[in-house]
């Protein structure tokens, strides 16, 4: 069985007739060929699939692409502004070595977005609770740490 599902991604109106069982990651990914939404684990643990539904981080290996009809979606593709100039996110990331690998950084990149919108100058452990549910494999987190903190400064205007 297949259903319609129409859905606004990176601010772009799509629309596909998936199987209903079609995951999110895999809609992503496969039919509108946004390859950067990474699929880790699998079973949500890892975070490295997440994507912001209306605002919010979810794991989009975890959600049907039916369930995500009528929202909006934005991806690691659509956090760079039209003229492909990386987000504060993505720039502090950049500068401040906080990927290795690569594999995890789409999914911390939304993560960070969300939570510096929501606390534009979290502490410490507050990073470390905001990012709690995205894993690395690589680093040792601390570049990570640094990276969302000069994404703070840079979303404040700091040089």
């Amino acid at each position: 069985m297949t259903h319609d599902v129409a859905l606004t991604v990176n601010g772009v109106h799509r629309e596909a007739r998936v199987p209903a069982r079609r995951l999110l990651s895999d809609f992503l990914r496969h039919d509108l060929g946004l390859t950067g939404t990474h699929v880790g684990c699998e079973h949500g643990v890892c975070g490295c699939c997440t994507v912001l539904m209306d605002g919010e981080p979810v794991r989009s290996c975890l959600m049907f692409a039916v369930t995500a009809a009528g929202h909006d979606i934005v991806t690691v593709e659509g956090l760079a502004a039209q003229d492909g100039t990386m987000s504060p996110v993505q720039r502090a990331f950049q500068e401040c070595h906080g990927l290795q690998c690569g594999f995890c950084t789409p999914g911390f990149l939304c993560t960070v977005t969300a939570l510096l919108r929501d606390n534009p100058r979290p502490t410490d452990d507050e990073v470390v609770e905001g990012i709690s549910g995205n894993l690395c494999r690589c680093t040792g987190y601390q570049n990570i740490l640094k990276s969302v903190h000069r994404a703070a400064g840079l979303l404040a205007g700091e040089a």
